[in-house]
């Protein structure tokens, strides 16, 4: 038998063939899990993390209030380290709901991708 994947790391590794994240547009990646979602700022590059933020600390959990509260953090570390511009990975899920949520929030807090 060959390499057989799931249908989430598939579209997963689709999509991280034709995306990556330089000093000067860092790649915003986004995880969701059952509970929680979680952001990053990534120079893949150079290999570092400049930024995260997930709704671990958030009263509302995982919800889609959460995820437009993480959505703005993340922007606003952004705009601390003097990043404007990114690109999304939305990490093999759909975008849609939370997912959404926080790229809508990240965006109107100034980020653009």
């Amino acid at each position: 038998m060959g390499n057989i994947l799931s249908g989430k790391k598939r579209i997963k590794y689709r999509i991280r063939k034709r995306l990556s994240g330089t000093s000067d547009t860092p790649r915003l990646a986004v995880f969701k899990s059952n509970k929680y979602i979680y952001c990053q700022i990534i120079d893949d590059v150079n290999g570092v993390t400049l930024a995260s933020a997930d709704s671990r600390n958030n009263k509302n959990g995982g919800n889609i209030d959460s995820a437009v509260e993480v959505g703005k953090a993340i922007a606003d570390m952004a705009k601390s380290k003097n990043l404007s511009k990114v690109v999304f990975d939305r990490g093999g899920v759909l975008y849609h709901g939370r997912v959404k949520a926080l790229a809508d929030a990240a965006r109107e807090a100034g980020l653009q991708f």
